[in-house]
């Protein structure tokens, strides 16, 4: 079976790429705190993701319970990295997901 040129030539294209994505991006310079740095905000999407096959209240529910265990494992996030006050505040909310509404 023969292949068309043009999936050859995007394999290729692909195979040359990907390393470049793949490159690790370079170390912080030791004056910057990445101590304070959260992840980026990924734990709503993931949040929204996993219950988008579900309806209703039963959708509700497990948004609710999955934001809540992504607060909860932000704040032990915060409270490893020491960080305290409105900065702590200011952390989980990056954390979680971003300044979004919660959806009811």
């Amino acid at each position: 079976m023969k292949l068309p040129s043009a999936t050859v030539a995007a394999s290729l294209v692909c195979l040359i790429v990907a390393p470049v994505f793949a490159q690790t991006p370079p170390a912080a310079s030791p004056a910057a705190p990445t101590s304070t740095v959260p992840v980026p905000a990924t734990k709503r999407v993931t949040c929204l993701a996993t219950t988008a096959s579900l309806k209703g209240q039963d959708k509700r529910d497990q948004l609710q319970l999955c934001m809540a265990q992504a607060r909860l494992d932000c704040l032990k996030q915060a409270i490893d990295q020491k960080v305290v006050g409105e900065a702590r505040k200011s952390f989980i909310k990056t954390c979680v997901g971003g300044d979004a509404p919660e959806p009811q």
